[in-house]
């Protein structure tokens, strides 16, 4: 009887252990999967040109800044973390002691507004964007 009870428990005691290191190795998966997913760019502006800046929106995406070196335009778009129903966003950009408006998108996305652009030689740029109700801008990148 004891030698029954003891391989009883030897196996219940495996099979703890077996289950504990299985849901041990799957615990940082599902925690990663928890964690938002950081926005992108998506390539929105077009052909030639390249990320040079990007500033977070709050917790919801970011506004990326690019340039096109042979064109001498920046654009800017404002992308989610991840794609939802339509709320309101935003992308604006100007640049600085320019006689060229603001170029601006608004309106109601479900995952980018933009792109926008602005000839951007011989100037400084500045740039902003809305997701939701969270808002943010930079300036900077001179040319």
């Amino acid at each position: 009887m004891k030698k029954l009870s003891r391989r009883a428990t030897t196996a219940t005691a495996l099979a703890v252990l077996a289950l504990g290191g299985t849901l041990a190795a799957t615990t940082p998966a599902s925690a990663a999967t928890k964690s938002a997913a950081a926005a992108t760019y998506n390539g929105a502006c077009g052909t030639g040109y390249k990320v040079i800046d990007s500033t977070p929106v709050g917790n919801s995406g970011k506004i990326f800044l690019t340039w096109n070196q042979s064109t001498g335009k920046n654009c800017a778009v404002t992308v989610r973390n991840t794609t939802g129903a339509k709320i309101h966003m935003e992308v604006t950009l100007k640049a600085i002691d320019s006689s060229q408006p603001v170029a601006k998108d608004s309106g109601q996305y479900t995952s980018y507004a933009g792109p926008v652009y602005v000839t951007g030689r011989g100037y400084c740029v500045t740039w902003g964007g809305t997701i939701g109700t969270a808002s943010a801008g930079d300036s900077g990148h001179c040319s």
